[in-house]
């Protein structure tokens, strides 16, 4: 905590971050307080730059594929579909109508995990972790399908490229469908309680606002966009795959706050649950899968999936190699970053940590180098040039990192 005498006597500058005991993931966020109100915030992420873009423009398409499915590790279906629909499209590839069935139940097992998981953390946030318990118990029986079907409860490795690389047998579609039954009675509970529980309702109501214009304008999307009226869901604004035969109903609220982006969640594993069993009664016989090429057509592509968080977009472009010339991800928390500024502002201090849980951040999937621009010069900077520049970065914030010792 530090006192500045630019501030005034009643005004207090908090950092948390980039190091903290409550954040998983590095990111620095600096609050100035007036008395307990934040009357600014500064946004730092970008601590996490694994250059996974860069990499992938010298692999091969298949290999860039496992690195796709790396690039978060609760959407990790999300972005390997898009990625593998954006070299369909440049191939003229059709998926089997099997695979496309299976790619969309894997999707919403992903949501069903992701959303119980957040509801979970930001239950934790508030200090109700009764919640916590009950949620992530839940998530580990979504968990324990994906690991008999890919192999892994994280990075599933269903998806290839011309379709999937796991079919579904009776077996385990009897297990989706216990698992979906039980999901159901313990989501009802999840309803209630946000309808219902005063505590709760009390300690998400009005935290976090982001109006429906204020969504427009900072460009947010997913939870957080239909939190505030707005229907903003790929799935059915422009169905791709099997999504286009499947009956998808959107949610959305209207009181544009945490409160509202818990209800949308929740409300959303309910249709997860419906999609999936329509999907498991309506499935297609046969392959899942049809030979690709190996190298792509050259073309530009870009291609927009629904991943838990959001819109999640994909540029590819081909040089008619095995190689791509240039990928581009744009994940959905890169989108939802810009409007946090405006929505801890005029916040309390004690509203931080689930303000910015509510947008269930991914540090990771902001991954981005800096790019310093000016009415002069717009340039790149190379490793030693970012380097440097965060040294003189904190030398400005009174840290010289030279007199620091490294700790063993």
């Amino acid at each position: 905590m530090v006192e500045s005498d630019n501030f005034g006597d009643n005004r207090i500058a908090v950092p948390i971050g980039p190091q903290h005991p409550s954040l998983d993931e590095p990111g620095c966020f600096d609050i100035t307080l007036e008395g307990e109100k934040v009357v600014d915030a500064v946004i730092g992420v970008g601590y996490n730059h694994r250059g996974l873009e860069k990499v992938c423009e010298s692999k091969t398409y298949i290999q860039d594929l496992y690195i796709i499915e790396r690039v978060c590790g609760i959407c990790s279906h999300a972005h390997s579909t898009a990625f593998c629909m954006g070299i369909e499209e440049l191939s003229g590839l059709t998926i089997p109508p099997r695979a496309a069935y299976i790619r969309v139940i894997v999707a919403e097992l992903e949501r069903l995990h992701s959303h119980l998981l957040w509801l979970g953390v930001a239950c934790h946030e508030i200090g109700f972790d009764t919640m916590f318990m009950f949620t992530w118990r839940n998530r580990e029986k979504v968990l324990d399908i994906l690991a008999v079907l890919g192999g892994n409860r994280v990075n599933y490795g269903v998806n290839t490229i011309g379709g999937v690389r796991r079919d579904l047998d009776e077996t385990l579609t009897s297990q989706i469908l216990k698992t979906m039954e039980m999901l159901e009675e313990e989501i009802k509970y999840y309803v209630e309680l946000a309808h219902t529980e005063s505590t709760l309702i009390s300690r998400l109501a009005g935290v976090g606002k982001l109006s429906k214009e204020d969504v427009i304008h900072y460009g947010a999307v997913g939870p957080v966009a239909r939190a505030a009226g707005i229907e903003d869901d790929i799935r059915v604004k422009e169905p791709y795959g099997a999504y286009k035969e499947i009956p998808v109903h959107m949610i959305t609220d209207t009181n544009a706050d945490v409160y509202g982006r818990t209800v949308v969640r929740i409300l959303e594993m309910q249709e997860s649950i419906n999609i999936i069993r329509y999907c498991l009664k309506n499935i297609p016989d046969g392959a899942i899968s049809v030979k690709a090429p190996r190298k792509i057509p050259a073309g530009e592509v870009i291609i927009r999936v629904e991943a838990p968080r959001g819109e999640d977009i994909h540029f590819i472009r081909s040089n008619g190699t095995d190689i791509p010339d240039r990928v581009r991800v744009r994940a959905p928390t890169e989108a939802n970053w810009h409007g946090m500024k405006h929505m801890l502002e005029g916040g309390y201090l004690a509203d931080v940590p689930i303000t910015i849980a509510a947008i269930d951040p991914c540090y990771s999937c902001t991954d981005r180098a800096i790019q310093l621009r000016s009415e002069k010069d717009t340039r790149v900077l190379d490793w030693k040039e970012l380097r440097q520049y965060g040294i003189n970065f904190y030398k400005k914030q009174g840290i010289d990192i030279s007199t620091l010792s490294a700790g063993r």
